[in-house]
């Protein structure tokens, strides 16, 4: 006899079942034309998104991305280019600004973007801080900061936490290096990051992760960065739980730094106003 059972087999499993009757999630990543490497850290999060099985449609409006099509203004629909089975792009720089209104927002460019492909599940937005000021608002949503090791990648990323806390009110943020998971540097910057966020802006650094841009599209994704995708998906999702202590990921995210004083660690510089 068939097993109509609602309890979830899996975590993977139980949210597939939240965002089954959901509208579509929106994750912003906050563009750092620092980072190299920056495509490699929006395919891990595609990879991510597609073990749980869903459709991501990448959004690029970065600053070094593909102009956005004239036939944008047409027929958005047939600039969706699909990349796999699990993904699908859409070259948007500049098309965020069509959609402004008299107040200044971009709000309804997100619901072109989402009636062009009804079969994405989630949405990444990869664009600078103030056009994602423009388009999230009223979303609760967590944008991701992207930086490497290089430090003007860093002051980057802490100058796009200032940008969407003072002009989006967003105050929880996830980070994102293009490095190799071993590299003790990494957990410098995100303690610096978490430390700068905290004391000068009121801001939270959720979680991070490393993604070694170097490594084979084909490499298994780390237990951090598995992590990463599942608290963004719940977090575009107010209210959101799974539905049991099963469902919940076995590890916990890596420990932020607290300082005990105002100095910086050694090894990073940020300047932070």
């Amino acid at each position: 006899m068939r097993d109509f059972s609602n309890a979830p087999k899996d975590q993977a499993d139980g949210l597939r079942r939240l965002f089954a009757s959901a509208r579509v999630r929106v994750v912003p990543v906050v563009s750092n034309p620092h980072v190299v490497g920056s495509g490699a850290l929006l395919e891990g999060l595609c990879s991510a998104f597609g073990e749980l099985g869903l459709h991501t449609l990448v959004v690029d409006a970065g600053e070094q991305a593909a102009a956005a099509s004239d036939l944008a203004a047409v027929d958005l629909a047939a600039c969706v280019e699909s990349l796999s089975a699990k993904v699908s792009f859409l070259a948007a720089r500049g098309l965020p600004l069509r959609y402004i209104n008299a107040h200044g927002s971009a709000a309804q460019f997100l619901e072109a973007v989402t009636d062009a492909a009804p079969f994405a599940d989630v949405v990444l937005l990869h664009a600078s801080a103030a056009e994602l000021s423009r388009v999230l608002v009223s979303r609760e949503v967590r944008p991701v900061l992207l930086a490497d090791t290089d430090v003007q990648s860093v002051t980057h990323a802490y100058a796009g936490m200032k940008w969407l806390t003072q002009r989006a009110g967003l105050m929880v943020y996830s980070l994102l290096l293009a490095c190799s998971p071993q590299l003790r540097l990494a957990e410098r910057i995100a303690q610096q990051l978490s430390s700068c966020g905290d004391g000068f802006l009121g801001a939270v650094l959720r979680e991070w992760a490393c993604l070694d841009p170097r490594q084979p599209v084909s490499a298994p994704l780390t237990h951090e960065m598995r992590h990463m995708a599942r608290e963004l998906l719940l977090a575009s999702v107010p209210g959101a739980a799974l539905d049991s202590p099963a469902d919940a990921m076995p590890l916990r995210p890596r420990p932020m730094w607290q300082p005990k004083s105002g100095r910086a660690p050694q090894g990073v510089t940020l300047t932070a106003h």
